[in-house]
């Protein structure tokens, strides 16, 4: 169940407020594949899962950036603003990729709001995306998403 913020301007003082966890889900050699159809990156520890079994992690893992992209699936699961015009993604800060998904993991994000503020007619939020593996110590990515979100 998302954090439910009724208007931008009521993210203001919302800092280390922790959110999720969202529910698993579970990563595919197809949603592996897809992303490396979509990007042009076919190594073949992502792809060639008869190869990837004698390599360094005993099969396929997700590409990072496909584990960072699903920040964008985990988000609404997280948070969710309302009473806004329109929002954007601005970008993100401190990515880091600690440990790798293997295919036929599960994964989820939790989160944690690390700073709001007003930024160019609206409310600016970092929201620090946690993706953890299950059964696993150390998460697989940390990334802080960059939202700004523009008052009705």
């Amino acid at each position: 169940m998302p954090k439910i913020f009724e208007t931008p301007a009521s993210l203001v003082g919302s800092e280390g407020t922790l959110l999720g966890p969202t529910e698993w889900l579970a990563i595919e050699q197809d949603r592996v594949d897809g992303f490396a159809e979509v990007t042009g990156d076919h190594q073949w520890i992502h792809v060639d899962v008869e190869r990837a079994k004698d390599g360094p992690f005993g099969g396929t893992i997700a590409h990072g950036y496909l584990t960072m992209s699903l920040a964008s699936l985990f988000l609404p699961e997280l948070i969710d603003v309302r009473g806004f015009s329109h929002a954007v993604n601005v970008g993100t800060d401190r990515l880091r990729f600690l440990n790798p998904v293997r295919v036929g993991s599960r994964i989820r994000g939790t989160g944690e709001i690390v700073k709001v503020e007003e930024a160019k007619g609206g409310i600016q939020s970092v929201l620090r995306i946690t993706v953890e593996i299950e059964g696993e110590d150390k998460p697989a990515c940390v990334v802080d998403t960059i939202s700004r979100y523009y008052p009705e």
